[in-house]
């Protein structure tokens, strides 16, 4: 039977979305609703077009030289790709069978659902961790903190090499407790390669007002160079790579 996953898009973009040149793939539909999302329009499965494993294939062929000489890779984001296990598996075995380099942008919420197999398949997870305090990622996210902490222990104990993002937000994410929450325990994983500190921005505020839908950070100010400093030296502090 043939493997079919609801997409929304694809790009080429380099040094954003794992090492080198990527092609990136954009997953639709999301179970969590973070406040600062980028790409609202990835929401939902119903609104991503129906693609074939095949059909993702032959668009990454199209750039597999180019792609490999700038020792680059194929990037799996959304959306939320665990959302969609069997294509977001199917379409990382084809591309290690390619020799391809593969990077999984996940939040990790639904972790549980990556089989060993998928995992295999995998050289690097972009792993988002929005939140220390449980009662702040609920209100970021929707969603509950723990199954992320589980997966990156997960893959700390395979051995899996991990980015960890966090998205920085004056007045929602910055509080030192919780910044040093997510350091200390990013200190205890044992593949963590770096912690990317992403500042927040409202970039994706036009997506907002094309779908109808309110932007919920509107009012929020994007963080400023001391803020950005401080956490990027807590991070530091607990011995983890930043950048």
């Amino acid at each position: 039977m043939t493997t079919t996953g609801s997409v929304h898009s694809w790009d080429v973009s380099t040094a954003v979305d794992g090492p080198g040149t990527r092609f990136v793939l954009f997953l639709s539909g999301c179970p969590l609703r973070c406040l600062y999302c980028e790409n609202p329009d990835t929401w939902h499965m119903r609104d991503g077009h129906r693609t074939t494993v095949d059909e993702v294939m032959a668009e990454v062929e199209k750039y597999r030289r180019f792609i490999e000489v700038a020792g680059g890779g194929l990037t799996l984001t959304g959306g939320e790709p665990l959302l969609q296990p069997a294509f977001t598996a199917a379409v990382f075995r084809r591309a290690k069978q390619l020799g391809l380099h593969t990077a999984l942008d996940t939040s990790g919420f639904l972790g549980a659902r990556a089989s060993d197999e998928l995992l295999a398949d995998t050289d690097l997870v972009l792993l988002d961790i929005k939140s220390w305090d449980p009662a702040t990622y609920r209100h970021v996210t929707g969603g509950e903190v723990v199954p992320t902490l589980e997966f990156a222990r997960r893959l700390s104990a395979l051995g899996k090499a991990m980015w960890i993002r966090f998205v920085l937000v004056p007045g929602l994410t910055d509080d030192p407790d919780n910044v040093a929450g997510i350091a200390s325990f990013v200190s205890t994983l044992d593949s963590v390669e770096r912690v990317e500190v992403l500042p927040f921005h409202k970039l994706g505020a036009p997506k907002y007002a094309a779908l109808g839908i309110p932007f919920p950070l509107e009012s929020v100010p994007t963080p400023d160079s001391d803020l950005v400093r401080r956490v990027r030296e807590q991070f530091a502090g607990c011995g983890v790579p930043v950048h």
